[in-house]
């Protein structure tokens, strides 16, 4: 094999739910197989990274300052539902269990992995909370020992001795289990069986 098809190999390897032969199937249909599409996924490519970026408030992509879900008007402001990652609030979209807003904070505390509060998305987020707007926090964050401190962290950092319900997202989501691949069904439960976080 070529060096440069290596290099295209190891960069394709890194992107996530990608391993060796997914990675090696890619390579080969575009280089090979494909080649007229290669030209398509470059130019999209470079005019997605031009235009996308993260929405100021909530921190979902967006194309301008603010998503189309914060600047929906039909959507209830008093709620928010934390979710992990963009692909978390897509599945709850998808759902269509939730109709208020959303805030990313793209990724969970982990102190072994060197990530700290500083890495995720609280600024917003206290920004939010200082506004007065909202009532309830959903937390839609993983059932792992990460998740739980960060939603340990949102409680006593983030919202203090506030007035704003905080719940946590309940049955129907397997121990250690995320959002993201979820059916629509169990996190239409989950959100329905929320509960009181403490």
């Amino acid at each position: 094999m070529t060096p440069a098809y290596e290099y295209l190999l190891n960069k394709l390897k890194k992107l996530p739910g990608l391993g060796y032969r997914s990675a090696e199937r890619i390579a080969m249909h575009l280089l090979v197989e494909k080649t007229d599409e290669l030209e398509g996924l470059i130019r999209s490519l470079d005019a997605a990274q031009k235009v996308v970026g993260r929405c100021a408030t909530c921190g979902n992509m967006a194309e301008g300052e603010l998503c189309s879900i914060c600047v929906d008007t039909g959507r209830d402001c008093s709620k928010v539902c934390v979710v992990e990652h963009v692909p978390d609030l897509i599945a709850i979209e998808r759902s269509a269990a939730w109709k208020g807003q959303y805030h990313v904070l793209h990724g969970k505390l982990s102190p072994i992995h060197g990530v700290g509060p500083e890495a995720l998305n609280f600024e917003s987020l206290q920004r939010r909370i200082e506004q007065g707007d909202i009532q309830e926090f959903v937390l839609a964050l993983s059932n792992d020992i990460e998740g739980q401190a960060t939603c340990h962290y949102i409680q006593e950092e983030i919202i203090g001795n506030r007035e704003i319900q905080v719940t946590r997202i309940g049955f129907g989501l397997p121990s250690g289990g995320g959002v993201t691949y979820a059916d629509s069904v169990t996190l239409r439960s989950a959100l329905d069986g929320r509960r009181d976080y403490e």
